[in-house]
């Protein structure tokens, strides 16, 4: 049933109608003559509050509201790989050929194009029972991506009818489902409430590592498939980039980018570069696995608020599917001050900061839908969705309320420091503030896959970095040579660890990316140098000749050798280091 009510009082994004009665919680309504579109977010008698994605500038107190009977959902279906939507997945492409390069107030365009025919091919016969989650055919959607069309997830019975192979619309019936409830028609797009996470039959540990080439990120502080990781630092520390090298090289099947309340000319960069950015592992372009979600600074602040939900629903629709997803949302600060600014609207009691005291829990309502999973349906596929947030601290103060609130509920934290950053050191990753809780879930994984030491070296070297922080305050008061000979080694060791292993520059062919076993290969023979070195010592030789060798500089130069060549040439480092500092 259709309930109209009339807008009795306007502030900003937010507006309160009467006659609202019928209505529910999030139900999408159509605003003011223009019909913008708003989401009923209180209900007290017959008036709802209700915030608008579209500005509010010129409405008027009388204008009509009228409801739709659902809440705000999204499109699934062939059309949305490669897109570039807003924040209510609205398609940025097709409102730019319709109004130029400002977004008309009202315009209602379907996110995905309904006269487009895609080739079905079916997968499944007639009189087969199926289970929502069910696979009943394929469309070739892009170069890389193979879509299945799916039962939606809250429907089952019998296959009565399929149609053959051919092209059709998202919009034309392509299969009947018998139940006891009646017949269904399915098509190749269905809608999902972007505040309803999809089910799932079980979550699974986090024991298998989301590989992403990148050292400081695998080797010291490593994410699992289907966990969540934390980004923040201050401006010009690295966020984008780094979102942009794991978007790149992660081991996902499907990328989702959020740009949320990211500045205008930033987000121009990004949706500039990622269609020109090549799939290193296809050849063909990575938007041929990409979805972008782009909400700005200057965009509606109430979108702002929808455009995460939105993500992450079309993140999970592709995981249903058995695929890997990894979904990088930028910034979740905005996001919180998005918040912060309906919330004052609402006239709510304030937490820390203004925030609202809700903060932590609709953090967390986004955060717990990634997992690896056992998807619904007949087959148990096991897929997963990924989540990284980089948040935005102002003025690089980590305990503010997003990032402390972030932290209780991710289970990585990447910190990066402007000081590194300052000095050219990227990814800028903070070593002594990073941490990962996974290391000992995934140890089992490099163990198997890589080597049974993994685990040792890597927190060999964590302690040699500790260690540094340390001598690093007595050195700054005597200077190095008043340091004792061991402690001489450890900091030309960890200054190894630091410029040839952490540094990583993303715009060089060979060191864009780097394999877990080179990773492995690279810190073992630092650690091998450090072992050498100070045996070395004990043996009587001089710290200086030590730090002299010429083997320093071959360990320089690791990370550029090529993945081909790397076991040949790793081999004959690590024999130099033997040679060199037994002949010392």
């Amino acid at each position: 049933m259709i309930t109209e009510g009339k807008i009795i009082k306007i502030a900003g994004p937010v507006i309160t109608a009467s006659g609202m009665r019928g209505t529910q919680m999030y139900e999408m309504v159509k605003v003011g003559t223009s019909k913008l579109i708003g989401e009923i977010i209180e209900l007290e008698g017959d008036n709802a509050t209700i915030q608008v994605y579209e500005e509010t500038a010129g409405m008027k107190p009388g204008e009509i509201v009228e409801s739709t009977g659902g809440p705000l959902s999204v499109e699934l279906g062939p059309g949305i790989i490669g897109s570039i939507f807003d924040g209510i997945q609205r398609p940025l492409k097709t409102i730019k050929s319709l109004t130029g390069n400002y977004i008309k107030r009202g315009i209602d365009v379907p996110a995905l194009p309904k006269d487009k025919k895609w080739k079905f091919v079916p997968t499944v016969k007639v009189n087969d029972e199926l289970k929502g989650g069910d696979v009943i055919g394929e469309v070739q959607e892009t170069s890389t991506v193979k879509q299945k069309i799916m039962i939606p997830p809250n429907i089952s019975g019998t296959l009565k009818s399929i149609i053959t192979e051919g092209e059709y619309t998202v919009e034309e019936d392509i299969a009947e489902l018998e139940s006891p409830n009646g017949t269904t028609k399915i098509q190749m797009m269905h809608k999902w409430p972007v505040r309803t996470g999809r089910p799932y039959k079980n979550k699974l540990d986090p024991d298998i590592p989301l590989v992403t080439g990148q050292r400081a990120q695998d080797t010291f502080f490593p994410m699992a498939k289907g966990g969540t990781a934390a980004i923040p630092g201050p401006f010009g520390s690295g966020k984008t980039v780094t979102q942009q090298q794991l978007a790149k090289w992660a081991d996902a099947d499907i990328i989702v980018y959020v740009g949320c309340g990211e500045r205008g000319n930033e987000m121009t960069e990004v949706l500039k570069e990622f269609p020109e950015l090549e799939d290193p592992k296809t050849g063909n372009p990575l938007m041929d696995r990409t979805i972008l979600i782009a909400n700005t600074s200057n965009m509606p602040v109430a979108a702002r608020e929808a455009c995460v939900y939105t993500g992450i629903t079309i993140a999970e629709y592709f995981r249903d599917m058995g695929y890997d997803v990894a979904l990088m949302a930028d910034s979740t600060s905005r996001w919180a001050e998005a918040m912060r600014e309906i919330s004052g609207r609402l006239e709510e009691m304030p937490g820390e900061e203004g925030y609202p005291a809700y903060l932590a829990s609709r953090l967390a309502q986004f955060y717990e839908r990634a997992g690896r999973v056992t998807t619904v349906g007949t087959e148990d596929k096991i897929s997963s969705v990924s989540v990284v947030g980089a948040v935005s601290p102002p003025g690089g103060d980590l305990s503010e309320p997003v990032t402390q609130n972030t932290l209780r509920i991710c289970k990585v934290f990447w910190a990066l420091d402007a000081s590194l950053a300052d000095k050219r050191h990227f990814p800028a990753i903070d070593w002594l503030q990073s941490y990962s809780l996974y290391i000992d879930s995934i140890e089992g994984w490099w163990k198997e896959s890589i080597d049974e030491n993994w685990r040792r070296i890597r927190d060999e070297a964590m302690v040699l970095l500790q260690k540094e922080s340390e001598l690093q305050e007595i050195v700054q008061l005597v200077g190095p040579d008043a340091l004792p000979d061991k402690e001489r080694i450890t900091l030309e060791s960890t200054r190894m660890i630091r410029e040839d292993f952490l540094q990583q520059n993303a715009y060089h062919e060979v060191d864009t990316y780097c394999s877990p076993s080179k990773q492995y290969q690279m810190i073992k023979t630092i650690i091998m140098f450090q072992e050498h070195a100070t045996a070395a010592l004990d043996r009587g030789a001089a710290p200086d000749s030590l730090t002299a060798l010429t083997v320093k500089d071959d360990i320089g130069k690791m990370k550029y050798i090529p993945e081909a060549e790397f076991d040949e040439k790793i081999k004959e480092i690590q024999d130099l280091i033997v040679k060199q500092t037994n002949e010392v």
